[in-house]
């Protein structure tokens, strides 16, 4: 009986100390109600027991009345909801909920609230509109919702507030236009609009905003001009108008601006030129008009503008030059002037600008040489000077700017050597000097710093070898050094955990790849090709699990595929073709499914066609031609449903026919498979309708032609070749002659005299309207070209005729490549031409060339003990400089004269020009001209480039311009092959073929 008479005494002693806290300590409690997450701050230290909450954390009172006047919990991590019950705190003037987790509405009962001054709702998750209800806070001076889901239009009664002064409604959903009524709130000094969704123009009533200082309405979808009314608003200090579609031109400066300190008006749609009142805007410090449609010269008056720090006027079309003005902004730090049509040299007076730290001027068609002023600049830190035509060569002041981190000079004439010592004395980030002129070594000691994430160097003319201090590199990402004059080895990949892209490629490296490159698991991209690698392929590979490109063609490796290479899940294209690989193909590779790509052509791969490629869903290409592969073709490739742009099963050992399957392949854009000793009839092939491009000579086919094949057959008739016993159906009633049309007799006719070719049979070209040119070579190959139609000399077509276009030069190009390739690695044995020139390559109606005139030709005798004849052969400016006093045997004579043709192509000059000086011929003055200038005008004919705007073409003419120079190298071991030429041309994406007329 007493323990329960403590117990009661004891909760009613409770109840008395509840009831002793205030109603607004009460109100708070009941507020806390609704929040999910509170800290232990208030939630211990909100006490019931206390008789006021003044002392609770975020709560302020009045000192004499003790009623909360302040509730401020901005940053206490609160979730929840902000509920109805904070209408009871009437006396309340600070309400500051930002940056915790509160949602849901703003409660509309916030309006009895009718002392408050500062309303911060900021940094939370409420939604849906602002309650109409909130205009009766007429005492408000600062409203801060930025940061929310809040959505609807901005109230007009918010314009309507007699004292607001700061307005931050930044970062939701607003819709609607800015209200008309803006003007009449004359107190407001900021006001934040940026990052809504709000649209319609910018009223002009802004203009009565006269304490207005910052203007943010950036991030939305704005239009019409800006208002010349902003010019009166003299307090003005911070105006933001990015990234709307506001347009016109820009008429600001012209009232008394001397406020105004950051004015950012980028990524909009203004014309006209720059403003050049802005000079008047004496306290300008940022000036930002990135990404607009802005046209003429930079005003040499904003050299006037001495505050100036960041001077922002990239991504226009401004011309003309730098003024020099630009170097007495003292204080500037940064200076963008990037993709406009700046011309000229940079001026020498940009090296005043001492405190300078990011120069860019990349993308323009600056020339000259960089004034030695600006590589004296000790803050620099980013130096981007891409895609211009700046030349010369990089002093020695550059090792000296310790503060350097991004240094890109790409697509430039620059030249000399690197400087060795560069790296040293630097914080460097990102060196790229691609597609220059540099000579001599890599420097060794660029990673120095141990900051160094992308080296890219490729497309200059670099030799030696590649230093030990990148393989030492922790934070290396890319290295780009591809198609230099590298020797040496391989580093070793010892500390390279981040890196991700490497391409050596087109280099003379040798030796082993290093197995440590298996260490660098965050490769996703690889390509060591066209070098002189031997060895075998590390196993270690297989632990780059995020590897999807890996391209090691045309090297000398041997030795198998290792297994471990099943690993690599996520490769998407693997390319080892040209080497010297053998074994059977592992059956683990059927584990690499993500592959699109697979080419293994001309290896040593034997067995047949492995069944798990079957497993290999998303190949687009799959190359295996040039191995000793047997067997039949699968009927499982039928399954491959993704094969596009090419299956290449040439010159292997397949036998039996062509499985029903391969009709399957409708999306098959490209198929070879010549050179086998396959049989049967070709009906399967009328199927695949996407087919463009098919080889299936030099096997033993029968039966007719499919009909949907016939094009194909008119455009390359080689393509077909070597199958005796195939025929043409021809009906009567189209008027023409089979067999003079396409080469092959009609179905109908008897075939027994078409055995296959023997050594001794006479091998004919079709020349005009009659086979005109008879060749006695003694073996069965070279091309049978069966054309009814005219057909002209590439010499008097493309070295007369101003209209031939380069699509035509690389129809010819190509087309002649491909012969001169069947020559010398088609036929057995193999054929040297010894006499390729221009009027031995003839056209047809479409462009396609034939190579004629097999006078001179020679087969090559792999069993012939004397490698030469003391008689000369061949014409003279297209003769190899080995031949010059004897006749060699090599392929790489036919190489040379190929060269020479691709030369007299793309500058439509003869071998010796008049236009030479004496004892230059065009191979010497098309290299001394291009090492000089690196320029592709000053080279090709004007006719091929001056109505070109097409950039892809101009690359494309330089890639060919660099394959002849290739094919005409003095020495014949540095020649590419014809196969590698055919390759290279088309790298360079040649465009389709022209259709005949046939009207």
């Amino acid at each position: 009986m007493e323990l329960v008479l403590i117990l009661f005494l004891l909760q009613h002693v409770w109840i008395l100390v509840v009831s002793a806290l205030n109603s607004d300590g009460l109100t708070l409690l009941s507020l806390m109600r609704h929040w999910t997450s509170v800290p232990p701050s208030i939630n211990l230290g909100w006490n019931a027991s206390d008789s006021i909450p003044c002392s609770w954390a975020g709560i302020g009172c009045n000192n004499k009345t003790q009623n909360v006047i302040s509730l401020n919990l901005s940053g206490y991590a609160i979730s929840g909801q902000l509920g109805s019950e904070i209408a009871r705190l009437a006396h309340l003037q600070t309400l500051n909920l930002g940056n915790n987790n509160f949602s849901g509405v703003i409660p509309s009962e916030l309006s009895n609230c009718t002392l408050l001054e500062e309303l911060d709702l900021s940094e939370n998750h409420f939604t849906r509109e602002i309650p109409h209800s909130l205009k009766n806070l007429q005492n408000l001076k600062v409203l801060s919702l930025y940061s929310n889901w809040l959505s609807g239009e901005i109230p007009d009664w918010l314009f309507q507030f007699p004292h607001l002064e700061t307005i931050y409604l930044d970062l939701n959903r607003f819709t609607g236009s800015i209200p008309s009524n803006i003007g009449n709130c004359t107190n407001v000094s900021k006001l934040w609009l940026n990052k809504n969704l709000l649209s319609g123009t910018i009223p002009d009533s802004i203009r009565n905003c006269s304490k207005l200082e910052q203007l943010y309405l950036r991030d939305n979808k704005l239009v019409g001009f800006l208002p010349q009314s902003l010019n009166f608003l003299e307090n003005l200090i911070r105006l933001d108008v990015k990234s709307n579609s506001l347009e016109g031109n820009i008429l600001l400066g012209l009232g008394n601006c001397k406020n105004l300190e950051w004015l950012v008006l980028s990524y909009n749609s203004f014309s006209g030129g720059l403003p050049p009142d802005l000079s008047n805007c004496s306290s300008l410090e940022t000036l930002a008009i990135v990404h607009n449609n802005l046209t003429g010269h930079i005003p040499s008056s904003y050299g006037l503008l001495d505050k100036l720090l960041s001077l922002y006027l990239s991504e226009n079309r401004l011309s003309g030059r730098i003024p020099p003005e630009l170097g007495n902004c003292k204080s500037l730090k940064e200076l963008m002037l990037y993709t406009n049509q700046l011309e000229g040299e940079i001026p020498s007076e940009l090296g005043m600008l001492s405190e300078l730290v990011s120069l860019e001027l990349f993308e323009n068609h600056l020339t000259g040489e960089v004034p030695i002023s600006i590589w004296k600049i000790q803050s620099l830190r980013n130096f981007t000077l891409y895609d211009n035509n700046l030349s010369g060569e990089l002093p020695l002041e550059l090792t000296h700017l310790k503060h350097l981190e991004f240094l890109l000079l790409f697509k430039n004439n620059f030249s000399g050597v690197i400087p060795q010592s560069l790296g040293v004395n630097s914080s460097l980030e990102e060196l790229d000097l691609m597609y220059n002129q540099f000579t001599g070594p890599i420097p060794p000691n660029l990673c120095f710093g141990q900051r160094l994430t992308v080296l890219n160097l490729g497309n200059n003319q670099l030799q030696g070898s590649i230093p030990s201090d990148v393989g030492k590199c922790p934070t290396l990402r890319r290295m780009k050094l591809e198609h230099n004059n590298l020797s040496g080895v391989l580093p070793e990949f010892l500390h390279n955990s981040d890196l991700e892209h490497v391409n050596i490629a087109w280099n003379n490296i040798s030796g082993k790849i290093p197995s440590s490159l298996g260490n660098c698991t965050n490769l996703t991209f690889i390509d060591l090709s066209m070098s002189k690698l031997g060895g075998f392929i590390p196993p270690e590979l297989g632990n780059l699990v995020n590897l999807t490109e890996l391209f090691l063609a045309r090297n000398h490796l041997q030795g198998c595929l290792p297994p471990q290479l099943s690993t690599l899940k996520k490769l998407d294209k693997f390319d080892v073709g040209f080497n010297s690989l053998n074994c059977t193909l592992p059956s683990s590779l059927g584990n690499m499914t993500s592959l699109s790509e697979l080419i293994l052509e001309e290896n040593q791969f034997t067995g047949g066609i492995p069944p798990f490629l079957s497993e290999l869903k998303r190949l687009s290409l799959l190359r295996m031609g040039g191995n000793l592969l047997g067997g039949e073709i699968p009927s499982w490739i039928g399954t491959l449903k993704n094969l596009q742009y090419g299956l290449d099963l040439r010159s292997n050992g397949l036998i039996g026919q062509i499985p029903g399957s391969l009709g399957d392949l409708r999306m098959l854009v490209s198929l070879n498979i010549s050179s086998n000793n396959l049989t049967g009839n070709l009906e399967v092939l009328n199927r695949m309708e996407a087919l463009t491009e098919v080889n299936i000579s030099y096997n033993g086919f029968t039966g007719p032609i499919p009909e949907k094949l016939m094009k194909l057959l008119n455009h390359s008739s080689s393509s077909f070749v070597g199958n005796p016993d195939l025929c043409i159906n021809c009906p009567p009633s189209d008027g023409l002659n089979c067999e003079r049309t396409s080469g092959f007799r009609a179905c109908a006719r008897s075939f027994n005299s078409h055995k296959s070719l023997s050594k001794t049979e006479i091998i004919m070209i079709a020349l005009g309207s009659s086979l005109g040119v008879l060749l006695l070579l003694g073996l069965a190959c070279v091309f049978l070209l069966h054309r009814r139609r005219k057909q002209h000399e590439v010499g008097r077509k493309s070295m007369e005729d101003e209209d031939l276009l380069f699509l035509q030069i690389m129809e010819i190009a190509v087309g002649t490549a491909h012969g001169l390739a069947y020559l010398h690695y088609d036929c057995d044995p193999p054929v040297l031409h010894r006499d390729i020139k221009p009027q031995n390559i003839l056209l047809d109606c479409e462009m396609e060339p034939r190579i004629s005139d097999f006078g001179i030709a020679k087969l090559l005798d792999p069993s012939s003990a004397s490698g030469t004849s003391m008689s000369i052969s061949g014409t003279l400016g297209y003769i190899a400089p080995e031949n010059a006093y004897m006749t060699a045997r090599g392929m790489e004579s036919d190489v040379y004269s190929y060269g020479v043709v691709l030369l007299e192509l793309i500058t439509r000059r003869k071998p010796s020009d008049s236009s030479f000086m004496e004892e230059i011929d065009i191979v010497g003055w098309v290299r001394s001209t291009w090492s000089k200038t690196q320029d592709i005008n000053a080279v090709v004919d004007s006719s091929l480039v001056e109505d070109t705007f097409d950039s892809n073409i101009v690359e494309q003419i330089s890639g060919v311009l660099l394959i002849a120079l290739r094919c005409t190298e003095k020495e014949p071991s540095s020649r590419p092959t014809m196969r590698d030429v055919v390759k290279q041309l088309l790298d360079v994406n040649p465009p389709q073929r022209s259709k005949c007329n046939k009207v």
